[in-house]
């Protein structure tokens, strides 16, 4: 695919592509993960292509990045009773394979010594 090309989180935000959406604002949607990782796997995603990374997130608009851990936190306190793991991947060498940036909300149970602690 060429990076000109809109991103899977691109196109669901446009509703191109279904989702299950547990979260909406202005800036920001949160979806189920289509391959969980966890029994609470959700993705939070700014609606906002700009930004590839999460350093170029904060370096580009911090009030968005912070926007984006406030609604983990939410989500993490209605899906998995508040205590949860937040990732961002960033490159391919690290799992990145969506280059639109976004959080992993994970959470239910998580055990010590799982998804790389």
């Amino acid at each position: 695919m060429s990076s000109d090309a809109p991103s899977i989180f691109t196109r669901i935000i446009a509703r191109e592509i279904p989702a299950d959406i547990v979260f909406e604002s202005e800036s920001v949607l949160a979806f189920r993960d289509i391959a969980p990782q966890a029994p609470v796997h959700l993705l939070v995603v700014p609606k906002t292509a700009t930004y590839r990374t999460v350093g170029e997130l904060a370096a580009g608009d911090p009030a968005l990045l912070a926007e984006l851990v406030t609604t983990a936190q939410r989500l993490a306190d209605e899906h998995s009773d508040g205590q949860y793991r937040l990732v961002f991947n960033t490159g391919e060498a690290a799992g990145q394979t969506v280059f639109h940036v976004h959080a992993h909300v994970l959470g239910g149970g998580l055990a010590e010594g799982t998804l790389g602690d």
